[in-house]
């Protein structure tokens, strides 16, 4: 493979996965050795990509518009605009609006023949039962999950009480009919899927869990694989 191929190549795997990464991963992934990989991340540096990181540590790629551009196929253009519109028809406001930028800002980055593939895209998708409106309070559990910041709420659980928790919020699922708040409550000392419709009074508090969330959330989700589909709890 020339070095040019090899380096594009190694910067979209840079994208894909999580990061940082350490060399072996990279190499095995690109299938060459551990010493053409260091070369060619120096090359990667020397031509102004932004790569932190060292031998034994792990490498993090830093998006920058020095960066070669990403281009996308015919079948990926097709996955980013089914992928975008199924947000902006079941998200929030804030999403959907997200999603709506997102999108054009895709669509103008790229040559004209994609930007003719991504408008005339064959592949579109439709709700005739659309999902009940989503609470105003979707924004404020983002934000505390990004920010790591714990919630004080009523939630009434599937028995119709009302209790009052602190949660640390790690992430929202959106399923067919509903939003799931996936958090460590503080109360059962356990992981819990809160139903964000039976969410109420949510406020930020200043107690902070960071940096708890990335691994709490891997851990939540390697439970849920573990145990297989159970009813929601809370």
């Amino acid at each position: 493979m020339p070095k040019s191929d090899r380096l594009f190549r190694l910067l979209n795997t840079f994208r894909l996965l999580p990061q940082p990464v350490t060399a072996a991963r990279l190499a095995e992934e690109m299938g060459v050795s551990e010493r053409t990989l260091y070369r060619d991340i120096q090359a990667l540096r020397l031509a102004g990509a932004l790569i932190d990181g060292a031998a034994g540590a792990g490498y993090t790629l830093t998006e920058d518009p020095a960066l070669p551009p990403q281009m996308f196929t015919r079948l990926e253009v097709e996955a980013l605009i089914l992928g975008l519109a199924e947000v902006k028809m079941a998200g929030d406001p804030a999403l959907a609006k997200a999603a709506a930028q997102a999108q054009a800002k895709i669509i103008a980055s790229l040559p004209d023949r994609v930007q003719r593939q991504a408008v005339h895209a064959v592949t579109q998708t439709y709700r005739h039962e659309r999902r009940a409106p989503l609470p105003p309070h979707m924004q404020t559990l983002r934000e505390a999950a990004w920010d790591e910041r714990a919630l004080d709420l009523s939630y009434c659980d599937l028995n119709g009480q009302v209790t009052h928790r602190r949660i640390w919020p790690l992430g929202t699922v959106f399923l067919d009919r509903e939003v799931q708040c996936l958090a460590f409550c503080c109360l059962r000392q356990d992981f819990r899927r809160f139903k964000v419709a039976q969410m109420t009074d949510i406020r930020l508090t200043d107690e902070s869990f960071r940096p708890r969330r990335v691994p709490l959330l891997r851990s939540f989700i390697d439970q849920l694989r573990t145990e297989g589909r159970r009813p929601a709890r809370a």
